[in-house]
């Protein structure tokens, strides 16, 4: 455990201990590291243990802050002070960074991972899952990196972790897919063919027909609906995962809605909500008492013609990640999907599943604009509307980066012009580049035998190097929040602020010094450190990490 770890885990101890608060409880109590350069004068870690206090104990906050500052010791801190109505600050040694930095070095990216002591648990995270039935758009991208990094943290963290794409390969759409597909084939042949009215028109389509009609030739004409339906779907669907592999996205498990079907899934979940007293007929369907569980009207799981719902299938889907182990399962949905958030909440309750956390992760509409103007999207106009086209037009890097650079619940505008922009306007560039310029300045020290072989008995941090150093280690805390709050958002803005303190440190101090070879070997560690975190933080969002630029 690191001294920042210790020096909390302390306080918590601390705190249960002198003022009886539940361990639980005590979180909103927690120590915050300190890594802001204008409050640089409110001490290395904060906390407002005494206000959470005061409130639990009816006690005056400032009182309780003066009982804290006079009965809380650890060896690593300095002083502690009191701010404002109660708040506290604690100021540490400067052996205490000097302890800090050796074990970030030390423990590499060990570092950033859970505590030995903290929980691991088995999730499940679905995200995209698009219909098979056309090329993902432009909008899948933001959903997709979301779930994408949330599942690159959580398995770094320790966590087991599955990222899975659900398969809708069942039901009308199939059908409808199917139906689209044999016209457009049959029109390839020269027969005069309509189009469903409810079809599927994409251009995409007609391509594809073109391709089966050269491969199988006159010989289409004797296959039956299903040979169309499957052929579309499994030519969509991969095309579907080259994009992603392109976006930088692989998936675990791909699982058919189908299979749930076919193997009786379906009937042994509807069986369970059965026992449970949570079905019951009318007019010859079947219906969930969703009511019961605070939705605004029952949900039909079983059609009067005998064919299951839409919502049936989600039944034995929930269960199905639990029988394969899920503890947490998450679904990253767009914004629409409110109400079937709140409906899964209420198949996970009828199921009983109550050791089982489900997250549901909202993503709002993104909007392209371009010049300063948003890009209305329809293919008329030949603008982007896939996936595809965003990749190909600012590559994957920047892609990813700029769907990520902003909370999930709040609509994204996706800047094409600073996309294409390679100056520091544009955020992947900036922080490519503190990656790249660290790597040069540690290959320039190579060039000077007593810069060479950098040791932790080299570190000596001065005042200039401290914030820094915390910024680094704060990582950790970004890691653990978005663990706890999906709000993966964070680390594009952690990188970010780092590359900016980054470059303003390197501007205002001299790296190598070889009239002062004690410190520049020290802060050569430190470079070092920064290299290594931005690669990390790079990798966790799926960014390369360029050699030079």
């Amino acid at each position: 455990m690191n001294i920042i770890s210790q020096i909390k885990e302390a306080f918590t101890h601390y705190l249960i201990s002198h003022f009886n608060v539940d361990q639980k409880t005590g979180d909103p109590c927690a120590l915050i590291l300190n890594v802001d350069e204008k409050k640089a004068a409110f001490g290395d870690l904060n906390t407002n243990a005494a206000l959470v206090l005061a409130k639990k104990l009816g006690r005056n906050p400032r009182e309780i802050a003066q009982e804290i500052t006079e009965t809380f010791k650890h060896p690593s801190i300095e002083k502690i002070e009191i701010a404002g109505p109660g708040f506290i600050n604690l100021f540490l040694k400067l052996d205490a960074f000097s302890d800090l930095t050796k074990q970030l070095i030390e423990q590499k990216e060990t570092f950033f991972k859970l505590d030995p002591d903290q929980p691991r648990r088995a999730i499940n995270i679905e995200f995209v899952s698009a219909n098979p039935t056309g090329p993902l758009h432009f909008g899948h991208g933001r959903g997709g990196v979301i779930g994408d990094v949330f599942g690159n943290v959580t398995r770094f963290l320790g966590h087991d972790t599955t990222k899975e794409f659900y398969i809708n390969d069942a039901g009308s759409q199939m059908q409808k897919l199917g139906a689209s597909f044999k016209a457009r084939c049959l029109q390839k042949l020269g027969q005069s063919v309509d189009m469903p009215e409810d079809g599927y028109r994409g251009d995409y389509l007609i391509e594809l027909a073109k391709e089966c009609a050269e491969e199988y030739g006159n010989d289409l004409l004797q296959k039956d609906d299903t040979f169309f339906s499957t052929y579309a779907k499994d030519k969509m669907l991969a095309r579907i995962k080259k994009r992603l592999q392109d976006y930088g996205i692989t998936f675990d498990t791909w699982f058919s809605e189908k299979t749930l079907h076919d193997s009786g899934a379906i009937n042994q979940a509807i069986e369970i909500l059965q026992q449970n007293g949570c079905l019951y007929e009318k007019n010859g369907a079947l219906w969930f008492k969703s009511t019961e569980f605070g939705d605004d009207k029952d949900r039909v799981i079983k059609k009067s013609t005998g064919e299951w719902t839409y919502a049936a299938a989600d039944i034995a889907y929930l269960l199905n990640k639990v029988e394969r182990g899920a503890q947490e399962v998450a679904f990253v949905l767009g914004h629409d999907h409110h109400s079937y958030a709140i409906r899964l909440e209420n198949i996970r309750r009828a199921l009983k599943l109550d050791k089982t956390k489900l997250d549901v992760i909202l993503y709002q509409l993104v909007r392209m604009k371009e010049a300063g103007e948003l890009v209305q999207m329809s293919k008329r106009t030949g603008k982007m509307i896939t996936l595809d086209d965003v990749i190909k037009t600012v590559g994957a890097d920047v892609a990813r980066f700029f769907y990520l650079h902003s909370k999930a619940d709040a609509q994204l505008e996706f800047d094409l012009e600073l996309a294409l922009k390679q100056t520091n306007e544009n955020p992947v560039y900036y922080v490519q580049y503190a990656y790249v310029r660290t790597k040069s300045i540690l290959a320039k020290a190579q060039e000077h035998k007593e810069l060479q072989n950098i040791k932790t008995k080299d570190i000596n941090p001065q005042k200039e190097d401290l914030l820094l150093i915390k910024k680094i280690a704060s990582l950790k805390a970004v890691l653990e929040s978005i663990d706890r709050n999906h709000q993966t958002h964070l680390l594009t803005y952690y990188i970010i602020e780092l590359a900016d303190m980054f470059h303003r440190y390197y501007s205002t101090h001299r790296i190598i010094d070889m009239e002062n070879i004690e410190q520049s070997r020290s802060r050569l560690a430190l470079i070092t450190l920064l290299r290594n975190t931005f690669g990390l933080a790079l990798t966790l969002l799926g960014v390369s990490r360029p050699e030079r630029m």
